[in-house]
């Protein structure tokens, strides 16, 4: 497959598969660089639907794209969506849609098209999926590619807030026999609402600190949790030594751990962990970065590893 990807490439094409994001310079704007990026929200619409909250769904979507291009410094230009339906519901389309518009408008962000399929042969009656496409920019010497992290630089993560939009096939599973209304004294509200709390947007604490060579590296903490992501942020060699201790552990992935008797290694390599977005950066940057962004803090620092696993220190 990864061959028949680059047999596409043109010489505007940089970087390779793998990336957050990809890389195409812009014709006929020099120095610019086009970074576009595609996700979906998974099935936290199951989620969604089951109560009857669509709006969120869309913010969601918003927010996980920018957050993977930011991981190679681009701001975003344009945004277009994807939604599928077993059923056309005008009220259910217009907060998916409503909820796109407006985490669009925030950051900036023109929301320029889409397309809405109404396909009963697909899906069933009141299912949909809700997909989106980003293109943003950044100018060619800003790339942050992670080519000039080395050996004994500092990882600094930033906070999630909760499952952001990974991990919800195994949370659903943990809690399919659970009251979604029912309040949890060790989250402080509602199930329901704690698994549709938004996917956190990184833009306006990471965008700031851009274009100062502060930043050596970026990964967004999606699919996979911080041993499947950080070392798309790294050179081939060199891994991430983690210290647990930094850290607070949301008591949401807590419950999930305990009530599903999911072993502690699974939990990290399917969700955040309350980590969604990691900085490279080397030591004497530090703390000018973890001052500027509200809850960032070292969690670890980089290492040499020829062989064998990239991030080391977790269970």
């Amino acid at each position: 497959m990864h061959a028949s990807v680059r047999a596409t490439y043109t010489p505007d094409v940089l970087g390779d598969v793998g990336a957050f994001g990809a890389l195409y310079r812009s014709p006929g704007a020099a120095g610019q660089v086009l970074v576009s990026s595609t996700d979906s929200v998974g099935t936290k619409v199951k989620l969604a639907i089951a109560l009857g909250r669509h709006e969120g769904i869309g913010r969601d979507l918003v927010h996980h794209c920018i957050n993977d291009i930011l991981t190679l410094g681009a701001r975003p230009l344009f945004f277009l969506d994807y939604l599928g339906l077993g059923r056309l519901v005008p009220q259910t389309v217009a907060e998916i849609v409503g909820g796109l518009a407006e985490a669009c408008r925030q950051h900036g962000v023109a929301l320029i098209g889409g397309e809405t399929a109404e396909l009963p042969d697909l899906y069933a009656c009141d299912d949909y999926d809700l997909a989106g496409f980003i293109v943003g920019v950044v100018a060619e010497h800003e790339i942050v590619d992670g080519h000039a992290v080395r050996a004994g630089d500092v990882v600094i993560g930033l906070p999630s807030d909760g499952l952001h939009t990974n991990g919800y096939t195994l949370a659903r599973r943990v809690f399919a026999a659970s009251d979604l209304s029912a309040y949890i004294p060790a989250l402080g509200g509602r199930l329901g609402d704690e698994l549709l709390r938004p996917h956190r947007c990184y833009l306006p604490e990471v965008g700031p600190l851009l274009g100062r060579g502060l930043i050596k590296g970026m990964a967004h903490i999606t699919g996979g949790g911080l041993p499947g992501n950080l070392p798309r942020a790294l050179p081939a060699g060199l891994g991430v030594a983690l210290d647990q201790e930094a850290w607070a552990v949301p008591p949401i992935f807590r419950l999930i751990e305990e009530t599903g008797a999911v072993p502690r290694a699974e939990m990290y390599r399917v969700f955040n962990m309350g980590i969604g977005f990691a900085l490279v950066c080397a030591p004497a940057s530090r703390d000018e970065i973890v001052s500027a962004v509200a809850g960032a803090r070292v969690i670890g620092r980089v290492v040499r590893c020829p062989a064998g696993e990239r991030v080391v220190g977790l269970p």
